[in-house]
């Protein structure tokens, strides 16, 4: 079991930038990677960003790409989502969640809110 605890999160205007924070605990040793996955209201969860321990590789949805950079530091069990340019439609709950099974992602944070204002 992986506990994974976000902050950062909150309101910010359109063009402004946000630092989202992910710390792990409990069984991190068998996580393979973390990500980033947001949630806006009567929207389905998409994940937007991705961090492989493995060789560090990242993977970004296209609505982010350019905008937002995940970074982490597995030593320290903590992933970041550094989100820049943010518009009003990067509105959502954003959780971070870790995969224990190679490609799905099974432990999930509380989420936190990231609200952008035009």
């Amino acid at each position: 079991q992986v506990q994974l605890v976000e902050s950062g999160g909150g309101s910010v205007q359109a063009g402004g930038s946000l630092r989202l924070s992910c710390a792990a605990s409990g069984r991190t040793v068998s996580t393979y990677a973390m990500g980033w996955f947001r949630q806006a209201p009567g929207k389905e969860r998409e994940r937007v960003a991705s961090i492989r321990w493995s060789d560090s590789g990242t993977s970004y949805a296209d609505s982010v790409k350019g905008r937002f950079t995940i970074s982490g530091d597995k030593a320290k069990n903590t992933v970041y989502l550094q989100m820049n340019s943010l518009k009003p439609e990067d509105t959502a709950v954003y959780s971070c969640a870790a995969a224990t099974i190679p490609s799905e992602f099974d432990s999930w944070g509380q989420g936190t809110q990231v609200t952008v204002s035009s």
